[in-house]
Formats: structure tokens, sequence, C-alpha cells
């Protein structure tokens, strides 16, 4: 966020050119990379443990814009190097984004099957 309000006193200021994409490149790529490395890794140990994290709904929202983020984050450096706030932009709004899917997961549900309740036979004497 830091770094976006930064645009600002780059157009103003003609000696912070350039300021803007050295720091997006050092830190918050750098830092999304680093999270996305950490996610696959949770993942699989998720995995190696007999887990089913691929039931949880949210995790099919989430991993698209996980990766959206990514590259956005990595076009970054030369859109801010041109002056344009497009896909820095749009990287903040995606990590608001993914931050609020694996927030609020548990509103999205499970696909795990519902407990089976035996067969209906269609009366209500069946049950008696």
């Amino acid at each position: 966020m830091v770094v976006l309000i930064l645009v600002g006193f780059e157009e103003s200021r003609e000696e912070l050119h350039g300021l803007t994409s050295v720091l997006w490149k050092r830190t918050a790529a750098w830092a999304f990379r680093f999270a996305v490395l950490l996610g696959l890794v949770l993942l699989a140990m998720k995995f190696k443990a007999g887990d089913q994290p691929m039931h949880a709904i949210y995790l099919h929202w989430k991993l698209p814009l996980v990766f959206l983020l990514l590259m956005f984050s990595e076009m970054s450096p030369k859109a801010l190097a041109a002056r344009k706030r497009g896909a820095p932009l749009l990287a903040f709004v995606l990590f608001l984004l993914v931050v609020f899917v694996s927030v609020n997961g548990a509103a999205f549900g499970s696909t795990l099957a519902k407990a089976h309740l035996g067969p209906y036979s269609g009366s209500m004497e069946a049950g008696r």
C-alpha cells in the first residue's frame, strides 16, 4: 500500500522516478512469492497428513485468485516504471479478496457427503 502511495510523489518529483518500481520488486513481489511457496508447502503437508483440503469449496476460489495475484504482482514493477498503476492496484485488490476468502472459508461450505440416513421407503409405516 505504501508503494502505491509513493506513486503520487513520483509524478511531482522527478528524482523519485523509478523508486516505486524498485520498492515493489524488492518488497511486495518477494513477499507474494514467499507466501505462495509457503501456502503450497502447507497444502502438501495437509495432503501428506491424510487430510482432504480440496473438499473445502473456498480453496477452489482461493487458488485461482492467488495465481492471478502472483501474475499481477510480477507485472507490477514494469508497470510502475512506466508510471501505470493498473497491475499493482489489481494485485492489491486481489490480495484483499484472497484474505477475505481465506478468513471466511466456512461461509463457502464443503463438498463432503452428508451423513447417510438409510434408504427412503416412501411411506410413514416403514419407519414404525
